[in-house]
């Protein structure tokens, strides 16, 4: 049975120089991440408690196309880091 790659996006962004738009620019982030989810390609999304950043791990896709989606989201201008790491599902 082959394995379904797995990609996991650690995502880290600057809380202290923070717009003051920045509600409406989450808004947007969180419509961009719910179609993720309804079009099958985002198996799971985590916001971290320290509210700096967020873990997502996507499902079925090219690191290519991880690349396009994360740069293609709104907070991307306050990214302190991102880091990408490839996985192969055990169980």
């Amino acid at each position: 049975m082959e394995q379904e790659n797995r990609i996991l996006v650690i995502f880290t962004i600057d809380i202290s120089n923070l717009p003051v738009n920045f509600q409406e620019i989450v808004k947007h982030e969180q419509q961009l991440i719910a179609k993720w989810k309804e079009d099958g390609i985002l198996a799971h999304f985590f916001l971290r408690q320290t509210k700096d950043g967020a873990v997502l791990i996507f499902k079925g896709i090219t690191n290519e196309k991880c690349l396009e989606l994360m740069e293609s989201l709104p907070l991307m201008q306050f990214k302190i880091s991102v880091e990408y790491f490839n996985l192969m599902q055990q169980f």
